[in-house]
């Protein structure tokens, strides 16, 4: 059996290597003549999944270890009998915590000194929306959600949903929605020239779902007008071809890599080998846990004399700081036009290891019960 898989999906060999030969491909440039003999896909969304690409080959499974399926055509692969894994929800919490380190450095640049004074607006409250809420929320912070679509199919849910111009009211708004061009709530454009007109300069919009969301022209625009807001883009129209200039007027930009904790990565990998090993009939004999290696900082320690902000916001950029990859991204978009595009997928196809906050232990001696139930609730191990 041949398995034709992107080159940037981690432990291809580790969780796929006794099942066949394994072929190794560059995702975003992959065509049909490298699949004519292969028997099983294995992509990321750089990879346009289609009739253009598959039709003619003997592909029976396509996984990808990604949440999103917007760059898979479902129906003609259905049409097809072709089987589908996807891996929803595995960098939920590898986003959620991007966001948290971006919610630190912004109140410490806006002179907050506490974070829970802020709401929060999460547009998409589904694997990754629903995350970043749960957190949010177990760390006082105020949270109002909005997902039309969740609405709709729950109309007996506990959960209290609000309006789009309702959650762009807030002092921070983030975005996680997939990408729809149809249907009764479209999000392609979502955010245009009015909705961001709606924003102001003490507002912070965050984007980590799907660039199009965002109607790019209008928000270079918007950027350019007094009382704009602060932007934080980490993903882009158009990628990996991104606007330099947008780029520049962004407050933090990132190349595309939220969800790119080696968590995120490793588990992406186990629920298509997962998938795989249902469609094959084979039993599921590996783990992610199992080939994570020990992570590069491991313990950091805080006495009762630490504030409580101080200590999360320390440790949260210990895990991850967005400044490294804003500064990398800055740095490749100075290139020539003909290779910012390049310089965007090195950035992904090379990105350092980052691991997740599960991955520290906090030792905390002498500290309030309040600074350990938040700690907790970002998901850190303690010990006390």
């Amino acid at each position: 059996m041949l398995i034709v898989a992107d080159e940037n999906i981690p432990l291809l060999d580790a969780f796929f290597g006794d099942m066949g030969e394994i072929r190794r491909v560059e995702g975003r440039s992959l065509a049909r003549d490298q699949l004519q003999d292969a028997d099983i896909l294995l992509v990321r969304s750089v990879t346009r999944v289609n009739r253009e690409l598959l039709e003619g080959t003997r592909v029976r499974f396509v996984g990808t270890a990604t949440i999103g399926t917007d760059h898979v055509d479902l129906e003609w692969l259905e049409e097809q009998g072709i089987r589908f894994a996807a891996a929803p929800g595995c960098n939920a919490r590898s986003v959620a915590e991007y966001v948290l380190s971006v919610l630190s450095l912004y109140a410490e640049r806006q002179g907050i000194s506490d974070a829970r004074s802020l709401t929060v607006g999460v547009v998409g409250a589904g694997n990754v929306g629903g995350t970043l809420a749960r957190i949010l929320e177990r760390l006082g912070v105020k949270v109002l959600l909005c997902d039309p679509p969740r609405q709709d199919a729950e109309p007996d849910s506990t959960e209290v949903f609000v309006t789009l111009e309702q959650a762009l009211a807030c002092d921070v708004v983030t975005l996680h929605t997939p990408l729809v061009h149809s249907g009764a709530h479209p999000t392609y454009h979502m955010i245009s020239a009015a909705q961001l007109e709606a924003l102001g300069s003490e507002q912070l919009l965050i984007n980590t779902g799907r660039g199009e969301v965002i109607d790019s022209l209008a928000l270079k625009a918007r950027l350019q007008q007094a009382g704009a807001p602060l932007v934080v883009l980490d993903v882009w129209e158009h990628e990996p071809r991104v606007d330099p200039e947008l780029a520049a007027l962004t407050w933090l930009a990132t190349p595309h890599i939220a969800g790119y904790s080696l968590e995120g990565k490793v588990q992406g990998t186990e629920m298509i080998y997962q998938a795989l090993c249902r469609f094959l009939g084979l039993p599921v004999r590996k783990k992610a846990g199992q080939f994570l290696p020990e992570p590069p900082m491991s313990k950091v320690s805080f006495t009762g004399n630490a504030a409580e902000d101080a200590a999360l916001r320390i440790a949260l950029r210990a895990c991850y700081d967005p400044r490294q990859d804003d500064a990398r991204f800055r740095l490749a978009m100075r290139g020539a036009e003909d290779q910012r595009g390049e310089n965007f997928d090195r950035l992904r196809r090379d990105y350092p290891v980052r691991r997740e906050c599960s991955s520290l232990k906090v030792q905390l001696k002498g500290s309030s019960k309040s600074l350990h139930d938040s700690f907790r609730a970002i998901g850190f191990k303690l010990r006390l």
